[in-house]
């Protein structure tokens, strides 16, 4: 029989028969190997198995227990043993071999519930939530009740699936039965309540146990960061101490997830200097990365470097964090850097890698660098992946390739609702609103129901685009049509949309009769569509709107100035000058990039420490005399 038909008899979910049939192939593998040995033609008697199988059991020993099996059932000691028979079921749930565990366990008759609980921990423990319930189920119907050893692993496949109603049906059934007094049920409750995000929940089972270990407090500290409650956690941390127990590993995993969460670099440190001090976390590779991503999330990128530096033996985890890390702190290009340092490494990019690594493209529209990326991640079998494709859709569009862009979408083999949003996205930020339309209508036929951050990227290509029917049209369908109440960024976009066409009253009663309050960003949109078409009364009521909000954002102090400069209202001009002096604000420098034989240059404002900047400014003075000659007038942006 090959290889292929054996996999597929012994997939789990098929019939008991089938089951059947796959065993007895396995058995005779066994049975051939110990029939080579003949060392093994003394048979051990069923209390020797017994004992062998919970040790081996305890180490999870698969093959020497595998080869033990072969040994009894070569010599007939597993018939009519149930002792044996469950032992053998525990160990192979033990060791996360589910099919062969379920096997077993359906020829038993008289199932104890020492059996019921390992299949139970082996399904929870293993990616079958699901069927750890159904079996929780199965176990009282068959009449056999729940004791402190089913309860922590029902607790956690309920935490796993999400099941709220059911765990806290769960959750009164060990009331019920008095079982919340048992620290380990107590340690689960905590940690189911925090995978529902119902951390109030957790705090009041935490504060009502009896006793408590150090799982207990560190499920709490991880449950309150991971729920984005960092200041609970440090709390729960300070009365740890008092209560006079001392930090682990994972307590400070816990504590350097909320500090990167606040980016409190300062208690990250702090965190850091004890796991030093404590000789807590050395040569785990883990536990260093958690800290390069922590030291990355708090700007401080210098520190995750040096720590990056120390590590021997990098994992992609640790490759991953410096590549991401050096991206959402603006600096690409040494995040390609290590990207192809990585490569030359030997270490196995994954999906993390790749969409830091295409997010860094985006940054500096290094098109020809990620088409070598695209071209590596297709030869590593990344092509299909979901969140991959929808990173190259984005890297194109950003690259200026919507032709890229839209092929690497219709090659997509499934689309999430993300990977449309990125397309819309594309089309906005190239101003094509009317394909943009089309990606909305394909999302219809294709049964999906897109969301605000679609809309959004639509009305933004309708605005660039100039169509205005057509926006409205889109913002009316929302709210009709999808049933979707529009948020500040669609009213942001149609202020936009309007004020680009000229229709600046009707913007403004768009502002004045919207649900919310007006933001910083509505005010500011008007204030550029007012400049456009040269309305200095309604610019200077958008912009006192923006200083009000947003006192240090310096680009509506340009725009305002800008538009008395258009009106020859010098001092006008020099008044907003003065009170950007006044308040010290500052514009940052314009930047651009322009990718030339697989090298990416870059430039900013005034910048003249590029090696042919005498060639790139005698050539700016040639185009601006042709520009002269050919009759155009410069003006003021």
């Amino acid at each position: 029989m090959n290889g292929s038909l054996t996999s597929w008899l012994l997939q789990p979910y098929r019939k008991i028969l089938l089951k059947r049939y796959a065993y007895l192939l396995q058995v005779n593998l066994y049975t051939t190997y110990f029939t080579q040995h003949p060392l093994q033609q003394h048979p051990l008697t069923s209390l020797q198995c017994g004992a062998l199988l919970q040790s081996l059991t305890n180490t999870k020993s698969f093959k020497q227990g595998q080869q033990l099996h072969a040994h009894m059932i070569s010599f007939s000691i597993l018939e009519n043993n149930t002792y044996l028979n469950t032992k053998l079921a525990a160990f192979y749930a033990a060791c996360g071999v589910m099919p062969h565990a379920e096997v077993i366990f359906d020829g038993i008759l008289l199932k104890n519930s020492f059996l019921w609980n390992y299949m139970i921990r082996g399904y929870a423990c293993n990616g079958l939530p699901m069927k750890s319930l159904v079996l929780y189920r199965d176990m009282l119907c068959f009449g056999q009740r729940a004791d402190n050893f089913t309860y922590p692993f029902v607790l956690k496949a309920c935490g796993d699936l999400l099941l709220v109603e059911i765990g806290r049906r769960v959750h009164s059934e060990v009331v019920v039965f008095g079982l919340q007094s048992d620290i380990y049920v107590g340690n689960s409750l905590l940690s189911m309540y925090a995978k529902f995000g119902d951390m109030r929940t957790a705090k009041m089972v935490f504060d009502r146990m009896a006793e408590r270990d150090l799982t207990s407090w560190n499920t709490m500290i991880s449950g309150y960061a991971k729920n984005d409650d960092s200041g609970a956690a440090f709390l729960v941390f300070y009365l740890m101490g008092k209560a006079g127990f001392f930090a682990d590993s994972t307590t400070l995993l816990g504590l350097l997830s909320a500090c990167a969460d606040l980016k409190v670099v300062k208690q990250g440190k702090s965190v850091h200097g004890y796991a030093v001090r404590n000789s807590i976390g050395n040569y785990n590779n883990f536990f260093t990365n958690s800290l390069i991503e922590m030291y990355c999330n708090c700007n401080c990128i210098r520190d995750a470097w040096r720590l990056f530096e120390r590590v021997r033996w990098k994992d992609t985890v640790s490759w991953n964090s410096m590549i991401s890390g050096y991206a959402r702190n603006g600096d690409a290009f040494e995040s390609l850097r290590l990207f192809s340092q990585m490569a030359l490494d030997g270490s196995g990019p994954d999906e993390v890698t790749f969409i830091a690594v295409l997010g860094a493209c985006d940054q500096i529209a290094a098109l020809r660098y990620g088409m070598s990326v695209h071209s590596y991640l297709v030869k590593k079998g990344f092509d299909a992946n979901i969140i991959v494709g929808t990173a190259l859709v984005d890297m194109y569009s950003k690259g200026g390739s919507l032709v890229c862009s839209r092929h690497v979408f219709d090659e997509m083999p499934d689309k999430s609702l993300v990977s449309w949003s990125a397309m819309v996205a594309g089309y906005g930020l190239h101003g094509r609103g009317r394909e943009a339309i089309s990606i909305l209508d394909a999302m219809k036929a294709n049964s999906v129901i897109p969301d605000d951050a679609v809309f959004t990227s639509i009305l933004s290509a309708c605005s660039h685009a100039g169509l205005v029917v057509e926006g409205r049209e889109v913002f009316y369908k929302m709210q009709k049509e999808y049933n979707m109440k529009p948020a500040l960024s669609h009213y942001s976009c149609m202020v936009d949309l309007l004020g680009r066409a000229g229709h600046l009253d009707e913007a403004c009663e768009i502002i004045m009769t919207m649900e919310f309050e007006p933001t910083s960003d509505i005010w500011a949109a008007l204030l550029t569509a007012s400049r456009l078409h040269k309305n200095v009364q309604l610019a200077e009521i958008a912009a006192q709107k923006v200083f009000d909000m947003n006192p240090k954002g310096v680009s509506s102090y340009i725009c305002l100035s800008n538009t008395y400069a258009a009106e020859k209202r010098w001092d006008d001009v020099e008044r907003v000058r003065a009170m950007v002096r006044r308040k010290g604000l500052k514009k940052s420098p314009g930047c651009s990039f322009i990718e030339l034989d697989n090298m990416v240059h870059r430039f900013l404002v005034g910048d003249k420490s590029h090696e042919q900047t005498e060639h790139i400014y005698a050539k700016l003075r040639e185009l601006k005399l042709h520009l002269k000659e050919a009759g155009y007038k410069f003006s003021v942006l």
